[in-house]
């Protein structure tokens, strides 16, 4: 099997179930999502750029301890809870992707964990 190793970063909530917050395996990461919840595992109660701006916040963490950052990033899913919310989540979003921009995907759902309007997950190159 090939090299494998959790990531977990104390400047971001811990996992809220049986999962890791990344996996790094041969040279990629692959990050579970990220919501609004603060490093200390507070719910922040805001608006849709809020909740945005610190899932992405929570996921820059989760990077950073794998040694990457949001240029490293080449896949992202978003998962909104109301598409409504789209256009506001994209101003944020486009605050940390710059540049070569990840290929994306962006799908409604019914529900999120801890009643998150946003989760964001993304697959990054690492090590190079």
């Amino acid at each position: 099997m090939a090299d494998r190793k959790q990531i977990h970063s104390d400047k971001a909530p811990k996992a809220v179930g049986p999962y890791s917050q990344a996996v790094a395996v041969d040279g990629w990461l692959f990050t579970s999502g990220q919501v609004h919840l603060t490093p200390s595992g507070e719910l922040i109660d805001a608006d849709i750029g809020t909740q945005t701006r610190q899932a992405l916040t929570n996921l820059g963490s989760v990077l950073a301890e794998a040694g990457a950052g949001f240029d490293d990033v080449v896949k992202v899913t978003v998962f909104l809870r109301d598409m409504a919310d789209f256009k506001a989540m994209n101003e944020v979003y486009s605050e940390f992707f710059q540049g070569a921009l990840p290929a994306r995907s962006c799908v409604a759902v019914l529900g999120l964990p801890v009643d998150a309007r946003v989760e964001i997950e993304a697959v990054a190159r690492i090590g190079n």
